[in-house]
């Protein structure tokens, strides 16, 4: 089960994007966890998910 604190949440996915999955596809696959609800949340709270990198990143404002 994921955190739903969004900075949890980020943190969290990051690690287990380093560590354990090749892609965001795979690691909602493998957890059972929705992904567009992910996205979404973390897009409120100023992440974009990076493909090439396989990471979320802070989206740059301004």
């Amino acid at each position: 089960m994921l955190p739903k604190d969004p900075n949890m949440l980020f943190s969290m996915i990051n690690m287990k994007l380093r560590d354990v999955y090749p892609s965001l596809d795979a690691l909602c696959d493998d957890l059972d966890e929705d992904k567009a609800g992910i996205l979404e949340t973390l897009k409120k709270a100023g992440y974009a998910y990076d493909a090439e990198q396989n990471a979320f990143k802070a989206v740059k404002t301004g």
